[in-house]
């Protein structure tokens, strides 16, 4: 089957669509928006009550899934696949300047940031390139690309899973297979409403400031993102990364 020309405008029909961290947040408003284009979602969370409570709602599947167990990633896409479209959406920030933190937090948060990343697209490649179709949508963030105070790490992850996910691109064009990547700015989900209990008034007047639409992004606008490079309609866009940021990228 072609990959462009045989579906409506953002239409998903037929397509399995795999998101992880998809229970809440930006995953959730990625899920809705699949499955309201016709595609059959796997909700893979470590949050299994959330996920089974979204899945409940529009018919998608749910998984209970840790993306820092590689093993279990396996098991898991392999139990559900394959896939056309792959989202990493999963993500977790530190919050804390890099001197105090460890050893310990670098590892957690490579392995959910950036290591599921790998995990998730290896486990899904094969059965893609014996398709010659696949959608790879890797979830980054602004903060890859400009850095983050008293986000070291996690500026480092997502700036990783920008060259991996260029690289994915370059390897795998020849089998029909596009690879791109999302960077949200400040969006507001979980993570962020966490992000101001901690930090206050101050930092949500910053996140907000440093956008240049001086507000925050709702994860439907993310969404909305991620179904347009899902879709047939972006055959011809691969190794690219998106800004949905209000202009965050651009500087003050």
């Amino acid at each position: 089957m072609p990959a462009h020309g045989t579906r409506p405008f953002g239409r998903l029909d037929g397509r399995r669509a795999f998101v992880s961290g998809g229970a809440k947040g930006i995953g959730a408003a990625i899920v809705r928006s699949f499955a309201d284009a016709g595609a059959h979602v796997v909700i893979a969370d470590l949050d299994i009550a959330a996920a089974s409570d979204l899945a409940g709602q529009i018919g998608a599947t749910a998984a209970r899934l840790d993306v820092g167990d590689t093993g279990m990633v396996q098991q898991i896409m392999s139990q559900h696949g394959p896939f056309d479209i792959v989202v990493n959406n999963v993500g977790v920030d530190q919050h804390a300047f890099f001197t105090d933190t460890t050893p310990e937090d670098w590892a957690r948060l490579l392995a959910v940031n950036l290591i599921s990343a790998f995990a998730c697209t290896h486990a899904a490649l094969p059965a893609m390139q014996a398709a010659g179709f696949g959608r790879i949508i890797n979830i980054t963030s602004e903060a890859a690309r400009l850095g983050s105070k008293g986000g070291a790490v996690y500026s480092a992850a997502k700036g990783g899973v920008i060259a991996f996910t260029r690289s994915i691109a370059r390897e795998n064009a020849r089998f029909g297979i596009t690879a791109n990547s999302i960077a949200p700015g400040p969006i507001r989900t979980p993570m962020l409403e966490a992000a101001v209990t901690k930090g206050g008034d101050k930092i949500l007047r910053a996140m907000t400031d440093a956008t240049l639409l001086r507000r925050l992004g709702e994860p439907e606008e993310v969404a909305a993102a991620v179904l347009f490079l899902a879709s047939d309609q972006a055959a011809y866009i691969t190794g690219e990364t998106l800004g949905v940021s209000g202009g965050m990228g651009l500087g003050g």
